[in-house]
């Protein structure tokens, strides 16, 4: 069974700055990733690493202000998130795929996956 413990998250004036944290125990696949859900939406995919090859993926309107890293050979990673705008405001979810494959695929189309508790992050105006 995955575990997936967040860290992080918070409330945050509308430029500022927040750093997520997740650390996967008993997991042995190649991606792990960060998703968000803001109420009334559907979840969707912020950023996804492949933890063995250390390549990154961002969904296009993150890439910039967002960054996805690894700790070197464990399975944490983290988001750190500049310049945040309100309408970043959304629950956080740190998850990995069922399967081995591509991280960027799966960050598009998470399905079969396991997910962390959530982490609240809301930008003020």
């Amino acid at each position: 069974q995955v575990g997936l413990v967040e860290s992080g998250g918070g409330s945050v004036q509308s430029g500022g700055s927040l750093r997520l944290s997740c650390a996967a125990s008993q997991y042995t696949g190649n991606c792990m990733g960060w998703f968000r859900q803001a109420p009334g939406k559907e979840r969707e995919g912020v950023a996804s690493i492949d933890v063995w090859a250390g390549y990154t993926y961002y969904r296009d309107s993150q890439e910039g202000r967002f960054t996805i890293s690894q700790v070197d050979r464990k399975n944490i990673i983290y988001l750190e998130m500049n310049d945040l705008k309100p309408e970043d405001t959304a629950t956080y979810f740190c998850g990995v795929p069922a399967r081995i494959g591509s991280c960027n695929t799966w960050l598009m189309n998470p399905t079969e996956s396991s997910w962390g508790q959530g982490a609240q992050v809301t930008v003020a105006s």
